[in-house]
């Protein structure tokens, strides 16, 4: 894929998260705007796959904790052939979309896990994680795979991800990765109105390995 592709992809995507909350004249478009980049890459590039099997044992599973943010999925869905339609991201948060506003599994083709309580999704991953490692001890490399999570300042203020986040250190689940996205913003301000944690100190105490990106 050229640079050129690349690019017009995020520009899609940001497209995406700008029109449909617009024409739904409600939405989140900011977690879609600033992580189009990374949610491209991750679909296009990293992780393995298949729309065409969207139930294929040994995908990678993508869950989005924060999902007010789910017309990012939805983007990145489109994009990859999962079956979505323009006139599905025409109809984001309408009833009886396949686009509804938060992502909804078993309703749209290529949604893992049912997201909306903030910190719900990470601690999803974190069961989704233990039982890859299950399935791979006891049926070999087959059923291995990774599990990808995004989540929010929101997701990371709740209590079950503190919870969550310390079980994964604990048992060193080194299939899953979580990307927060630390944009300092919330619906109410800055974040400094009602979080100050160190989230690096905290994810290294609980024994997750952090890199700092972007």
């Amino acid at each position: 894929m050229s640079p050129e592709t690349d690019a017009l992809a995020v520009s899609i995507i940001r497209g995406i998260a700008m029109d449909a909350p617009l024409k739904a004249k409600s939405g989140h478009q900011g977690t879609a705007m600033s992580l189009a980049p990374l949610g491209h890459v991750l679909y296009s590039r990293v992780m393995r796959h298949d729309p065409a099997e969207p139930e294929w044992f040994a995908r990678d599973r993508f869950i989005l904790s924060c999902g007010h943010a789910s017309i990012l999925q939805y983007a990145l869905l489109f994009l990859s052939g999962y079956g979505l339609e323009l006139e599905d991201l025409q109809s984001f948060r309408q009833w009886d979309s396949a686009t509804p506003g938060h992502p909804e599994a078993g309703h749209t083709r290529g949604v893992e896990v049912t997201t909306g309580p903030l910190g719900q999704g990470f601690a999803n991953a974190v069961g989704m994680a233990i039982a890859e490692r299950e399935l791979t001890a006891r049926y070999g490399d087959n059923l291995s795979h990774h599990t990808f999570v995004v989540a929010g300042d929101g997701c990371l203020m709740e209590g079950i991800s503190h919870e969550a986040a310390s079980l994964a250190g604990h048992l060193g689940l080194e299939r899953l990765i979580c990307v927060f996205d630390d944009n300092g913003i919330t619906i109410d301000g800055s974040t400094g109105l009602s979080c100050s944690d160190d989230v690096i100190k905290r994810f290294e105490s609980y024994g997750w390995r952090v890199l700092v990106v972007g």
